[in-house]
């Protein structure tokens, strides 16, 4: 068989470029050490790299967003942890300040340390996180949530956020609410927490609340309590009206009554509460108890309901407010206004701890949602450890046999140079 010169050129050179381009995939195999550097070295596992690739790019997108999450949780917290010291602190001035022994003048400088605590936790409710966000106005975080409402003295405030709770996803089928409304935190009270009396009476106008609709009595009966005597009593946890009245000989009496005027009865037809009154004397009825103290005025009221009714106070503002307000009051020689002293402040105490009890159930709340973004931290951090394994597993390289490859190719390419250049010297005229 008679082959070409030509011939044995080609397939030498063809064998050469071979093993060259063998000994290059193995050198860029090494250089970056990866086995499939372009997808045609094997598809399947290119693909599957893809896809594996997509899915650690949605858990670093989820862990970003845990980042962010914590950051706003961690803010909240820290504010919600002054807002307890500010409470705990205008309660130590509210004990301080009940003393009989204070003269009004003293009560007044009270009042100046309580208005540094409202004004505090003013500021507190409307905090931002540092971008200008306000986190306490749910999804309306472009504004302060918290407005100042009235004229001279300690104003009042108003809720302008919304209702809402802003929420992150962390996970694929995980929403984490990262920051709680203002109104849930600072205008409402944790369920079970009994009952609370104001002393005021209907004024006749449109009631909001405890904000309109009602005037400070006009004697000198005060309260004790209310507290809780039987939690399964059939009307225990209704809204009530102590009113006072006098029976056929004039002698006063203590009343129970609807929010029409109605004596209230339970279902067998007793009435809940119609009896004389006594100065001292601890009253029951629908599951609670009330002392009451003081000489009454017909028409004078005390309001029962529980706090976390629609007409009972809730708003933490107002309670410091009318504190502040009691406080500032000329009581000597006037019997009325120590009777409505002594009752704003047991209505105020009372309110203040509910106020840091759903405090402290807000930020307990905030903590676990804490607690949960470092569980799902670690869930995240194990799942990238196994997309890394997988994704290791389908392209990189394992160099012990890449490097013995790398030598192989290495071999095969001398020997075909070499090869190729006996080859080429192949001539009869070298035996000429």
């Amino acid at each position: 068989m008679r082959i070409s010169t030509v011939t044995m050129f080609d397939q030498s050179v063809s064998s050469m470029n071979r093993q060259q381009g063998d000994f290059l995939k193995v050198g860029q195999q090494i250089a970056s050490g990866r086995r499939v550097v372009n997808p045609s070295d094997d598809p399947q596992a290119s693909s599957r790299a893809v896809g594996v690739s997509q899915a650690k790019a949605i858990t670093q997108q989820f862990a970003d967003a845990r980042i962010s999450a914590r950051n706003s949780l961690s803010q909240a917290e820290s504010v919600l942890n002054s807002v307890s010291d500010a409470v705990t602190s205008a309660k130590t001035l509210m004990v301080q300040a009940a003393s009989d022994t204070l003269s009004d003048v003293d009560r007044q400088s009270v009042a100046s340390e309580l208005r540094g605590i409202y004004e505090t936790l003013i500021g507190q409710a409307n905090a931002t996180d540092g971008n200008g966000r306000y986190l306490f106005g749910g999804y309306r975080d472009d504004s302060p949530p918290f407005a100042r409402t009235g004229g001279e003295g300690v104003q009042g405030t108003r809720y302008t956020g919304d209702e809402n709770t802003r929420e992150q996803r962390i996970d694929a089928s995980r929403l984490l609410p990262v920051a709680d409304n203002g109104k849930s935190i600072f205008q409402s009270v944790p369920s079970g927490a009994g009952y609370v009396a104001r002393a005021e009476r209907d004024s006749g106008g449109e009631s909001i609340g405890t904000q309109v609709g009602f005037d400070r009595n006009q004697g000198s009966v005060s309260f004790k309590g209310p507290s809780r005597v039987d939690p399964g009593n059939e009307l225990f946890g209704e809204s009530f009206t102590i009113q006072f009245d006098v029976d056929v000989d004039g002698f006063p009496v203590v009343q129970a009554v609807d929010s029409n005027g109605n004596l209230l009865t339970y279902a067998n037809g007793d009435e809940v509460l119609n009896e004389s009154y006594e100065s001292g004397k601890l009253v029951s009825f629908g599951g609670i108890s009330i002392t009451l103290e003081g000489e009454p005025e017909m028409g004078d009221q005390i309001q029962l309901r529980p706090a976390n009714a629609q007409g009972a106070n809730q708003d933490l503002f107002k309670s410091l407010k009318d504190a502040i307000d009691v406080l500032e009051m000329d009581q000597q020689g006037q019997p009325e206004n120590r009777a409505h002293f002594r009752n704003t402040i047991n209505s105020v105490m009372r309110e203040l701890d509910n106020s840091l009890d759903n405090v402290l159930t807000v930020r307990a709340s905030m903590g676990a949602r804490l607690n949960e973004l470092d569980v799902v931290d670690a869930v995240g951090s194990n799942r990238m450890m196994n997309y890394d394994k997988t994704l290791s597993d389908l392209v990189d390289l394992d160099y012990s046999e890449a490097i013995a490859e790398y030598s192989l190719r290495q071999v095969g390419l001398q020997a075909a140079q070499k090869a190729f250049v006996d080859v080429k010297g192949l001539s009869l005229f070298n035996f000429l």
